[in-house]
């Protein structure tokens, strides 16, 4: 099939280059020239594991194209994916300028049939205005040119993305025009081989799936970070009333991990827009407005902890930290909690030297030379009054504890995604602070 995707960024490229990576002829088409030029000189313009390979390959074979030409691409797709950013407003909601500019520029030139997939994250409601936004241009042009709107949510998590849609455990479609649904149907037919993974419901249920889903996932990592709390209190040890209820097969395991919490480009906006849109449906979600208040408490856990164990004074201290990424995987530093790390710890007079395995040059773009970068995580160490772990990278897993101790001032390790066992951490001789574990 011919396929047009409208924005290169996570969903957009993920999107395009795994279609053609099962034959269909893809055009991703961006506004921004820097990104086009990156990815037609064989880079990428984010991380994400394997998919550099299945860009180059696709490219190699004439199946993947990428280009600044509006009217190309959009002449070129029957189907046109939108997947540009939906960044939150002041208020909470989610931002459709992009989303509604995309559906113009489809508008102002189609000539034959299209079917508009909404791939992005967007509110209830916005495959209407994309309809109404298109059937606007085609009315100002005198023109009628049948056309087909539908919703199909990604969901994909940075780091795994290309895994996620090359083995989706199930793909949301939203529609009602049968023509359409058809299409998306076979479109995706290579990855329902095994079993029907396809669910088809009305757009906005589709919608607002995406929102309940990443705002289930949010919430379970909210409960556990406000359990470890709790659990610091009481004498208990997080991990093990972790895998207490992970057992049960009615919760599962998944995003029940305590840590600094939560950040990126999809939980936080998207818990607060669906926060938006129940309060401009009359409707107060209040567990939802307690989940974010938690992970922005709890973005800040180390930077307390820090001053508990410092007696309140933070001025004239050096701290290695080790993760700058909002997660493993990604480059990806929005919303990040090393961000607030960082920021906290600046404020009050510390200084930072920071290794994270990809996204330092992100990190420099956010914070410029405000710290300092060190190219290896063993480099970041050296005089250092505590070494801070932000981000559970594999690579820190499994580190040279006799050299952390050597470099720094004192042995002493705020671990702030629990890799590290109290147990172990207190035979190594190690002070060791982890979220919601006996001290070490």
């Amino acid at each position: 099939m011919k396929v047009t995707t409208i924005g290169t960024g996570y969903v957009g490229l993920v999107t395009g280059a795994c279609l053609a990576e099962m034959g269909n002829h893809v055009v991703g088409l961006d506004v921004d020239p820097r990104k086009i030029e990156t990815l037609n000189a064989g880079g990428l313009p984010i991380h994400e594991p394997g998919l550099l390979e299945i860009v180059q390959r696709n490219r190699a074979a004439g199946r993947l194209q990428f280009t600044t030409n509006v009217d190309a691409a959009v002449a070129h797709g029957t189907l046109l994916f939108i997947g540009v950013g939906t960044p939150p407003g002041e208020d909470g909601s989610a931002d459709l300028q992009y989303v509604l500019a995309a559906a113009r520029s489809i508008g102002e030139r189609m000539t034959d049939y299209k079917v508009i997939v909404d791939k992005s994250t967007v509110p209830v409601g916005t495959a209407d205005r994309v309809r109404e936004t298109v059937a606007a241009c085609l009315r100002e042009r005198g023109v009628q040119v049948p056309f087909a709107v539908l919703s199909n949510p990604e969901f994909l998590k940075e780091g795994a993305a290309v895994e996620d849609f090359m083995r989706p455990d199930r793909i949301i479609v939203g529609g009602e025009d049968d023509q359409a649904l058809m299409l998306l149907r076979a479109l995706y037919a290579p990855f329902n081989r095994s079993q029907e993974r396809l669910l088809v419901m009305d757009t906005r249920s589709a919608e607002f799936t995406k929102y309940a889903a990443n705002a289930m996932l949010a919430t379970r990592i909210s409960f556990m970070n406000e359990l470890a709390g709790l659990a610091e209190r009481v004498g208990a040890d997080i991990e093990a009333v972790r895998r207490g209820i992970g057992s049960d097969p009615r919760i599962g395991y998944q995003f029940l991990y305590p840590g600094v919490g939560y950040g990126g480009s999809c939980f936080p906006k998207d818990v607060k827009a669906l926060v938006r849109t129940g309060r401009e449906q009359g409707v107060e979600l209040q567990l939802l407005q307690a989940v974010e208040a938690a992970n922005e408490k709890q973005k800040r856990w180390m930077v307390e902890k820090l001053l508990a164990r410092f007696g309140g004074a933070l001025a004239g201290r050096h701290f290695a930290l080790w993760g700058l990424a909002f997660k493993p995987n990604t480059d990806d530093m929005r919303e990040a909690p090393a961000l607030v790390v960082a920021e906290e710890l600046l404020a009050r007079g510390a200084t930072l030297c920071a290794h994270d395995p990809v996204a330092m040059p992100e990190a420099r773009r956010l914070l410029g030379e405000r710290i300092a970068y060190a190219d290896t995580p063993e480099a970041a160490l050296p005089g250092a009054d505590a070494l801070l772990i932000v981000t559970e990278w594999k690579a820190f897993r499994s580190p040279d504890f006799d050299a952390i101790k050597a470099q720094l001032k004192r042995p002493l390790v705020f671990d702030g995604r629990n890799l590290y066992e109290p147990a172990l951490m207190r035979q190594l001789g190690i002070e060791h602070v982890a979220v919601g574990r006996p001290a070490g």
